[in-house]
């Protein structure tokens, strides 16, 4: 899949576990994780605005986009 999402990236950088962003989100941490792992097949507006709120971050710092080759 061209879109990689980078949450990972942003919890490390921000030393933050993903348990706890779950909860600041009000997610399952089993949904963080289908995201995190790219599984998901898309995400909302708010649900990305609510990531970039509690990680101080731009949705660029989250979702990357690869050319497949």
């Amino acid at each position: 899949m061209p879109i990689i999402v980078n949450v990972d990236v942003m919890l490390a950088k921000r030393k933050m576990q993903s348990k706890e962003l779950a909860e600041q989100l009000g997610i399952t941490p089993a949904n963080l994780s289908i995201l995190k792992t790219g599984k998901a097949k898309g995400i909302r507006f708010d649900t990305l605005e609510a990531i970039c709120k509690v990680l101080n971050c731009q949705p660029g710092d989250i979702l990357e986009y690869i050319a497949e080759q």
